[in-house]
């Protein structure tokens, strides 16, 4: 395994974790926003959440480097 396969398994997580959806996947489960406290950002959970938040937020910067990753598979083969 090399570095480019692992960067590209960490751009899709990153994909897979920027298309849930709030109100139709996570507030169900309880991992909403609204349903985490303050105090408990220290939680596992609560970084989790904080994760998937960055991640959906960050979704122009993931479309960039998807169309980086598609040229240079189409470039190199």
């Amino acid at each position: 395994m090399g570095l480019w396969t692992l960067l590209e398994g960490f751009l899709l997580l990153a994909n897979a974790l920027a298309i849930l959806n709030e109100g139709r996947f996570l507030a169900p489960r309880g991992w909403g926003f609204a349903d985490f406290s303050v105090g408990r950002t220290k939680s596992f959970k609560g970084q989790l959440i904080g994760l998937i938040y960055a991640t959906q937020y960050l979704r122009v910067p993931l479309i960039l480097l998807n169309s980086i990753c598609i040229i240079l598979k189409l470039v190199s083969g």
